[in-house]
């Protein structure tokens, strides 16, 4: 019997004990100032902020400008890549990694309130549908004006672009005619590579423009092409290559390494060291090889640049690059937004830190790559002598430096008087472009002639007739060009040129005319002598 009755009052006790415990704890409570003792929110004091500026603030204010406010703050003062990426701006910012947008395929401008094709991407939708260089845009579906007075660039890019299979019909004026063409939109592929051809006899020369998701392929394709052309060494450029996807400047970098040897590492605090190899036997393995890079050369660039430079494989040229050796993942964030934050540091084989000094700010951080246009620093002597760059030594016994950047074997220094002001105000004004894309469409029968881009090359040579148009065009933006001096005229005749073969045979046509005449490449050359 006891036991029995002890079985039916325990669980009553336990109940009032627990009950006599919670009006304790509620009393408890009140008479502390703990106000949260018993709150099951797990709020942090920066979501507590955010909530009260949205419901209090004195000011409307979007959410997402809230949000997109305080993050980009925190991140800051993390280190300068880690970034905060609105939910409006994922998609444009993951087409860029992945090599491809939807849209209709076509280069534009807005000239005197006008919507111009300036290039159709070839093989794309609105080459297809039959738009040509040369082409004013008026309206999209019958209503949607693009051109005029309120015209605006990324208002006309938005309405072009979207999910491929849609069509959008766009109403044209060409020829003084006006038509309606429908178009297709679809994926448009944008190449990594802006070049690929031969320098010299024997030599090859390809220019990588970022590391996507499909660089390596079209690099091997080109690689290939060139090789099949007796091609014996090669010119790699990658100067302006912001960086990418490392692992296509891994892959890239292992077709010119043997064995198993290191290509890269990374480590972080919560990241464990992670090593990437050669792997597989590359396709140009020996040969001279040569890369070109510059200050703005970064990350993914400098990985490939570091490599080879610490195995001795290849001679880097140019000037010191960016120094972004910090390596970013991207995370999902519940609102659609994204993070992209810093996990880890890029190592070169040899142990070398890409990343160059943040610990005094954004503001000094960004300063130091401007100034390295400065006269002073424009041969890096300033900054390699700085003893806070860790020396190492590679199997050669070629010096080369941690801490920032990769340092060239060969300078090639910035050389500010070769732009004069005219030449700079054309280019910043882009009338210099806008001229020469007119100058074209107004004289397509006679660049039909060149039926290669060698040929165009060898035989066009702009003379006073384009020099006396470009000085009228020009002054038209109040630009004086009736002092230049020779040289600058023979500078902005060259870029005339160049952007003319851009319209006929795109960034190729560009390249191949502006390395003529490029510091850089006339090294190159001879150092592959």
């Amino acid at each position: 019997m006891g036991s029995k009755k002890l079985q039916v009052w325990l669980p009553l006790l336990f109940s009032g004990v627990m009950i006599v415990g919670m009006v304790i704890g509620f009393q408890l409570k009140e008479k502390t100032m703990a106000a949260k003792f018993f709150s099951m929110s797990s709020k942090s004091s920066l979501q507590e902020l955010t909530e009260l500026i949205k419901s209090k603030y004195v000011d409307k204010l979007q959410e997402d400008s809230i949000n997109a406010m305080v993050a980009t703050e925190l991140l800051q003062h993390l280190d300068p890549h880690s970034v905060f990426i609105p939910a409006a701006d994922l998609n444009e910012v993951n087409d860029e990694l992945m090599g491809n947008f939807q849209g209709i395929g076509i280069e534009f401008r807005l000239i005197n309130d006008t919507v111009h094709v300036m290039n159709v991407i070839k093989g794309g939708p609105s080459e297809k549908a039959g738009l040509q260089i040369g082409d004013k845009l008026l309206a999209v579906a019958d209503s949607i004006a693009v051109s005029g007075k309120n015209a605006d660039a990324d208002y006309v890019r938005k309405v072009f672009r979207g999910e491929a299979n849609s069509i959008v019909k766009v109403k044209l004026l060409r020829d003084k005619a006006i038509q309606t063409i429908s178009i297709t939109r679809g994926v448009i592929p944008v190449s990594s590579i802006d070049a690929a051809y031969m320098l010299a006899p024997g030599k090859g020369y390809i220019r990588i423009n970022k590391f996507a998701e499909r660089t390596y392929e079209e690099f091997m394709q080109n690689l290939e092409t060139l090789k099949a052309q007796k091609m014996e060494s090669l010119v790699i450029d990658i100067r302006g290559n912001g960086g990418g996807l490392m692992k296509e400047a891994v892959d890239i970098a292992d077709e010119f390494l043997d064995d198993d040897k290191l290509i890269v590492y990374t480590e972080g605090e919560h990241a464990p060291r992670m090593e990437y190899h050669a792997k597989r036997p590359g396709i140009f393995e020996k040969g001279k090889l040569v890369v070109l890079l510059d200050e703005t050369s970064a990350s993914a660039s400098e990985v490939l640049a570091g490599a080879l430079q610490d195995w001795d494989r290849a001679t880097i040229i140019g000037r010191r690059s960016f120094g972004k050796g910090l390596v970013q993942q991207q995370y999902q964030l519940s609102d659609g937004a994204a993070v992209r934050l810093t996990i880890a540091r890029y190592y070169t084989p040899l142990g070398r830190n890409i990343q160059k000094p943040y610990n005094k700010g954004i503001k000094e951080y960004q300063e130091e790559f401007l100034n390295r246009y400065h006269p002073a620093d424009s041969t890096n002597k300033k900054y390699d002598s700085d003893s806070t760059r860790k020396p190492f030594k590679t199997k050669s016994g070629k010096i080369v430096y941690g801490g920032g950047g990769i340092t060239p074997d060969a300078v090639v220094a910035f050389d500010s008087t070769k732009y004069s002001n005219e030449f700079i105000q054309l280019a910043v004004t882009n009338a210099l472009q806008n001229f020469s894309y007119l100058f074209y469409v107004n004289h397509k029968i006679q660049f039909q002639q060149y039926k290669k881009l060698e040929d165009y090359v060898a035989g066009y040579n702009p003379g006073k007739i384009e020099w006396d148009l470009l000085v009228s065009a020009a002054q038209k933006e109040n630009i004086n060009l009736s002092a230049t001096n020779d040289e600058s005229r023979k500078l902005i005749m060259s870029r005339f040129k160049a952007i003319l073969a851009r319209h006929l045979w795109r960034d190729q046509g560009y390249y191949m005319v502006v390395n003529g005449g490029d510091a850089m490449v006339m090294k190159a050359l001879t150092e592959l002598k």
